[in-house]
């Protein structure tokens, strides 16, 4: 028999583990509906544009690797410090950059770190929360990102109206990292909060741990892992793409980022709703509508693009789309999860992200270089069909990859 887990208290996970990431977040989501409009204020066009959101993402890829070393060998804590700095320095990089080459390594930097950030926050979580919670923290968690994703376009909209200058996000976001970096400073250890009644050891850890547990396990990483990609690729494109059809149909900065805020509004509101129904039934029965839902509304946006009122359209789509990825919400974390297990997971979840974010860096790229090529329109097309298709692996894979779901 095995010894019960100790109670969980839900209030245990606020300070140390959802308002660092509420606070984060909200900077973070101040910027990114703006990156289309910043970029294109120093000479960049609409694909060009693109490019430089995508590079938010490619940034994360880039900080994935090292993200599951460093957690893994300094603790949540200072990763999570070292990465604020890091942050803020990506910021200030875009802040004064005076081309596109620059602001988009400002963009770069930002998206490593956050790679750092959020691994930390997964980590921490996959060990502390027991099992049978699982899904409706990390939900949480996720729910967490969602609801800065909403407070910062708000709040960005509002600087914007203002000071009538859009470089006013950049100060928005160094306030969130400062309200950060105090959270961690003067609250408690989130380690030392969570898992004092745990007993969990940190074998020590190179950066190449992270390459041997993508070898040893490649066989999930590379059948629940891809069609986890998809997913992943479907709600990065939709971060880049919904501020670039607002730009396309001539909607103002302040306006797009009232719209897209509304529409995380949505978002947030079903985030429990779906970490309750991964706990209950499986993991299966979130991801498979979410990613179908995703899909069909990139179709429709596509389809929409000759369409009488674009900006109606626009805000429907929108708003489909938030209602799918909300009742997403945590889902690949979870996934990631329960693959790891709870015994120093930084090292797997290293991996596990990777992959993800290679879908999310790849997708925005793709839809980058289809907006060249042909249009905004196509993009969206082919990027609703690998939803499609994305559904049709999940429903596939994950019965066989994750035991409660077999």
């Amino acid at each position: 028999m095995t010894a019960p887990e100790p109670a969980f208290r839900w209030r245990s996970i606020i300070a140390p583990a959802l308002l660092p990431t509420l606070l984060f977040t909200i900077g973070e989501g101040a910027i990114i509906p703006l990156v289309p409009s910043l970029a294109a204020q120093v000479g960049a066009d609409l694909a060009v544009a693109g490019l430089v959101a995508a590079l938010l993402l490619v940034g994360q890829l880039i900080g994935d690797l090292p993200a599951g070393w460093i957690v893994a060998r300094v603790g949540e804590r200072a990763a999570m410090l070292g990465a604020l700095g890091a942050a803020g320095l990506g910021i200030a990089i875009a802040a004064l950059a005076p081309t596109v080459a620059l602001l988009g390594l400002g963009m770069l930097v930002l998206g490593a770190s956050a790679a750092v950030f959020a691994l930390a926050r997964h980590a921490l979580l996959t060990t502390a929360v027991p099992a049978a919670y699982r899904a409706r923290a990390l939900s949480t968690l996720g729910g967490v990102y969602r609801l800065g994703l909403m407070i910062g376009p708000f709040l960005g909209a509002t600087i914007i109206t203002v000071t009538g200058e859009t470089g006013a996000v950049y100060w928005l976001a160094i306030g969130a990292l400062v309200g950060v970096a105090a959270s961690l400073v003067l609250l408690p250890d989130p380690e030392g909060l969570l898992l004092r009644d745990r007993d969990v050891e940190r074998a020590p850890v190179s950066p190449l741990d992270v390459l041997r547990t993508i070898g040893a396990r490649r066989d999930v990483l590379a059948r629940l892992g891809l069609a986890a990609l998809t997913v992943s690729a479907l709600r990065a494109s939709r971060q880049v793409l919904l501020p670039l059809w607002a730009v396309s149909i001539g909607l103002g900065d302040a306006q797009t980022a009232t719209i897209i805020g509304a529409t995380a509004a949505v978002d947030f509101a079903l985030f429990y709703l779906g970490g309750w129904l991964m706990d209950r039934f499986g993991r299966l029965y979130t991801a498979v509508p979410s990613t179908l839902g995703l899909g069909l509304g990139f179709i429709v946006l596509a389809l929409s693009a000759s369409a009488d009122d674009p900006v109606a359209w626009f805000i429907g789509v929108a708003i489909g789309l938030a209602l799918a990825n909300g009742i997403g919400a945590g889902i690949l974390m979870t996934m990631g999860s329960d693959l790891a297990g709870r015994t120093d997971p930084a090292l797997f979840l290293g991996a596990w992200r990777l992959i993800l974010d290679a879908g999310g860096a790849g997708a925005p790229l793709l839809l980058a270089g289809l907006t060249a090529a042909f249009s905004l329109a196509v993009g969206a097309g082919v990027l609703g069909a690998l939803g499609l298709a994305g559904a049709g692996m999940l429903a596939w894979m994950i019965p066989r990859h994750l035991p409660r779901d077999r």
